[in-house]
């Protein structure tokens, strides 16, 4: 299983980011198969380059730094 508080500690580096444009990501939930679930809120929520920001941003830095990553999700 993934370590949560490492999984944390990107998103924390990536939220200034988002939140410079209105947004944010919440986690959810890792499942046992290394699939980490967030939440985009705020403007992330509604848009239209949300799963550029999801895929390319989010997703790309946590594997970059958790190896063991499978996939990012939103939910």
């Amino acid at each position: 299983m993934l370590d949560r508080t490492k999984v944390e500690e990107v998103i924390n580096r990536v939220r200034p980011f988002l939140r410079r444009d209105g947004g944010d990501v919440e986690l959810i939930d890792i499942t046992d198969d290394n699939i980490v679930k967030v939440k985009l809120v705020g403007a992330c929520g509604s848009c239209p380059m949300s799963m550029m920001t999801l895929k390319g941003g989010i997703e790309a830095e946590l594997k970059k730094s958790v190896s063991d990553i499978k996939e990012v999700v939103a939910v």
